[in-house]
């Protein structure tokens, strides 16, 4: 599955507050802390069943309104919050999408069983002579 940004773009809410952190005055005048707010089910870009694998993979980062909620307060400027929250969401909605290859079990090769009894005949006969023979 290939997200595109754009099309996502289209998609997603913005809440903007003021944040805590570095930036002196600016921090108690600008708001620039990021909250991205985005909806899998009223979402156009994925389909049924894909939106049945993200509400499950997802659960635990769902709000009380059922929204992905995504927060970001790293950067002085809210518009690279934005782009921080955006990509942060492209990544959270890729690895709940990617399907994991199916492992297909190998079978033990017959040389490697041979080579197995071998080493445990091996083992047997050493034990075997170091036996002391007490009959006579």
């Amino acid at each position: 599955m290939n997200l595109n940004k754009a099309d996502l773009q289209k998609e997603v809410y913005y809440k903007t507050s003021r944040s805590g952190g570095k930036g002196g005055q600016n921090v108690n005048k600008v708001s620039t802390k990021v909250e991205l707010l985005f909806d899998v089910n009223a979402s156009q870009q994925f389909t049924d069943e894909e939106k049945l694998v993200l509400n499950q993979k997802l659960q635990n980062r769902f709000n009380k309104d059922g929204l992905v909620q995504i927060i970001c307060d790293e950067e002085r400027s809210q518009y690279l919050n934005k782009e921080i929250a955006m990509e942060r969401l492209i990544v959270l909605l890729t690895h709940a999408l990617h399907k994991p290859k199916v492992r297909k079990p190998s079978k033990v090769s017959r040389a490697a069983k041979l080579a197995r009894l071998g080493n445990k005949k091996q083992q047997a006969n050493k034990k075997a002579d170091r036996k002391r023979n007490f009959d006579y």
